[in-house]
């Protein structure tokens, strides 16, 4: 059995908790997945431990309540690191908010929950694109696993489609939607909305911030071509390395300019091997409409990775959601459950065959013949 912490429990842990809670069982039988979350911390909403298992159920209803800190029973009072050092947890769900300029708290979390020993699985942006080789090594020094299939697309598996299904391909490129509030925005303004109130419909319905530069300026979408880059591609490659163009010089015109070319306007992330490097770039895009990537409307995501053996496979999916984000740990949780053997209790050995006295007492006189012989 596998015992949790998460570390963060806003949109993402609460979905995670929402999926293990209502499928335990399933978990269970098909994949042979047990668990029990033992630490829950949160900036805001405070922390619990129990060493024994903390209930899912009241631990969302006291997030939405009073706070985490006031379960009963629980110890109460740590902050983010003592819960990831001082728990006896073995595998830590680190789903903190995003900082692309210094990937803190996250990134300290990150290195106080390899440094003790204890698998990694993340949606946190920030430290995987900024120090995502030191954290591989780390946890390669450690003997334990550092997951982060939700850095990317959320659930859609982009990055273990790329391990396990596109396996034995060399990926020349990868380009696509990987920010959704920007996809959602152009696709509004294809509907003849101003960029202004196709971005007020955007905030309204909680795809962008009050302060929205992360999506429209391409500061998330940055941060994910790096991640691809480097887990894919492993290029040594920078944030100040990407050519970066948001989307908020698009206007109208521009728009119904490239649908009288048969074109739509797309945010597009690429990574791209050229010669002996990679190259990687976020800007806007005049797509042709045949072009997959062109049909992908609203808050979707999509990739197309280029290949050398079965040329272009293109993945389209959602980009984020409670839910969408939560089954991504989901997933990084079963392939550590598949992975990693030794932290699941091993099959009892079968008791050795009684042998009888009688059958005992024939194989001796067998070896006494034996030896008899050989004595001669």
């Amino acid at each position: 059995m596998y015992k949790l912490a998460i570390v963060g429990f806003g949109v993402v842990g609460q979905g995670l908790a929402e999926i293990l809670l209502e499928h335990r069982e399933r978990l269970k039988k098909e994949h042979g997945f047990e668990y029990s979350v033992v630490a829950v911390s949160d900036f805001v909403k405070g922390a619990a431990y129990d060493p024994k298992g903390l209930d899912l159920a009241k631990l969302l209803a006291l997030a939405k309540e009073n706070g985490i800190s006031q379960y009963p029973g629980a110890k109460t009072g740590w902050n983010a690191i003592d819960t990831i050092v001082k728990s006896n947890a073995d595998v830590v769900v680190e789903a903190t908010y995003t900082d692309i300029k210094t990937a803190e708290p996250a990134y300290s979390h990150f290195k106080a929950a390899l440094n003790s020993g204890k698998h990694l699985v993340t949606t946190n942006k920030g430290p995987t694109a900024l120090f995502f080789r030191e954290v591989a090594a780390l946890a390669k020094s450690k003997k334990v696993q550092f997951r982060y299939e939700g850095t990317v697309m959320s659930g859609t598996p982009a990055l273990n489609l790329v391990a396990l299904c596109l396996a034995g391909n060399e990926i020349r490129e990868i380009r696509g939607i990987v920010n959704g509030t920007t996809n959602f925005i152009l696709t509004n303004m294809e509907k003849r909305k101003s960029y202004a109130d196709a971005l007020k419909e955007a905030q309204d319905l909680g795809f962008a911030e009050a302060v929205p530069d992360a999506d429209v300026e391409g500061f998330d979408a940055m941060a994910k071509v790096v991640i691809l880059a480097k887990a894919v591609m492993g290029a040594d490659l920078k944030v100040a390395d990407v050519d970066r163009t948001g989307i908020t010089r698009i206007t109208l015109d521009d728009i119904n300019n490239a649908k009288a070319e048969g074109k739509r306007w797309k945010l597009i992330g690429r990574v791209a091997r050229e010669g002996g490097a990679v190259r990687a770039s976020v800007r806007p895009e005049k797509l042709d409409v045949a072009d997959p990537l062109a049909g992908v409307g609203g808050a979707t995501n999509a990739l197309t990775f280029s290949t050398d053996l079965i040329r272009n496979v293109t993945i389209i999916g959602p980009g984020a959601g409670k839910i969408e984000t939560g089954y991504s740990i989901l997933v990084d949780l079963l392939a550590i459950n598949r992975t990693a053997p030794a932290a699941r209790p091993a099959a009892p050995k079968k008791p050795a065959p009684k042998k009888t006295a009688k059958k005992a007492a024939k194989r001796m006189k067998k070896i006494r013949k034996r030896a008899k012989k050989a004595g001669r």
